[in-house]
């Protein structure tokens, strides 16, 4: 993985980033690098694989997110990714919740460089995948520049070279999950200060962005930009991503051919007993900002839980769109 072939990517989200949200994305952006929810080692060494780390090979570039502290763990899961056939896997050390600090790991993670950076060389000997980093510029009180610089330093020399970085700190105490995405202060320029002083790394900046032109102009200063809620909230804003960062020629879909790909797909899960509301709650900000918006997400959301509902609710909820 380098900053050529992936200078956008869509974000690790909880309860937003499954197999089906990405497939779903995948009919709008061929090239974008997508991320799959964080799952933790153990519920990868001890839960169902196949409905934590199952993906179409559609999903690809794809990435593995794991959350963990265990250098065993760690390695076994990284051999994982290898063999399910992720495109790289990466350490989450940004996750301020609750639950991921009472397991040690996410965000809390950040106070601890050296753990992070055995974990990652060991992982790193194991696989021939990429293994990548994404974190915090900062943690409670220790968010000083020098303290993210001191984290890179230790991380990037035991041979991470792809950090991914929300450019806000992190509130351990006192902040939801949720507020911790809002509330710090964004800081991109410490982001930038890190890319000049690491040239040889790749460092991709995440926090915020919700249109093209922040991302040009942040592709003048870093390598990469990592989009968040902006792609699950308006998903088709990635319909010119392929062009206009990619090359790509391709004339892009639209909206409505987006929705139609869909119906296969529908059929194909709804057909393996999968609720059809675990595919359609993904594709109902398809037409966000568009006419007929409305409609369309009430026509689906009130006519697909009835024993026997499916594609024929997401056909007949096209019919409202102009």
């Amino acid at each position: 993985m380098n900053r050529i072939q992936y200078p956008v990517s869509i974000a690790p989200m909880m309860d937003r980033t499954d197999r089906h949200f990405r497939y779903f994305i995948r009919q709008i952006t061929r090239r974008t690098l997508l991320y799959t929810e964080m799952v933790t080692t153990a519920a990868i060494l001890h839960g169902d694989r196949e409905k934590l780390l199952g993906f179409s090979p559609e999903e690809k570039p794809l990435v593995l997110q794991v959350g963990g502290d265990n250098r065993e763990e760690l390695i076994t899961c990284a051999k994982i990714a290898e063999e399910w056939g992720y495109d790289a896997v990466n350490l989450n050390v940004g996750c301020p919740s609750s639950r991921v600090q009472s397991g040690n790991f996410g965000a809390c993670l950040m106070l601890q460089p050296e753990t992070v950076a055995k974990a990652v060389q060991a992982m790193q000997k194991t696989v021939s995948i990429p293994v990548t980093v994404k974190h915090r510029i900062g943690v409670d009180d220790r968010d000083r520049y020098e303290d993210l610089r001191e984290f890179v330093r230790i991380v990037s020399e035991a041979g991470c070279l792809h950090f991914t970085i929300h450019a806000r700190k992190a509130w351990l105490q006192g902040l939801s999950p949720k507020e911790n995405r809002t509330i710090p202060p964004l800081r991109y320029a410490d982001v930038h200060r890190l890319k000049q002083e690491f040239p040889h790394l790749i460092i991709e900046i995440n926090g915020g962005f919700t249109n093209w032109q922040q991302v040009r102009e942040q592709l003048q200063s870093i390598d990469a930009v990592m989009i968040g809620r902006a792609a699950y909230d308006n998903p088709y804003l990635f319909v010119s991503c392929d062009r206009d960062f990619y090359g790509d020629a391709n004339i892009p879909p639209t909206r409505r051919e987006v929705a139609k790909a869909m119906f296969p797909y529908l059929e194909y899960w709804t057909g393996k007993g999968l609720k059809p509301n675990s595919i359609t709650r993904h594709i109902l900000q398809l037409f966000a900002g568009q006419p007929g918006a409305k409609a369309w997400k009430r026509y689906i959301t009130e006519n697909i839980y009835p024993l026997g509902a499916g594609v024929e609710v997401v056909r007949e909820a096209l019919t409202r769109v102009p």
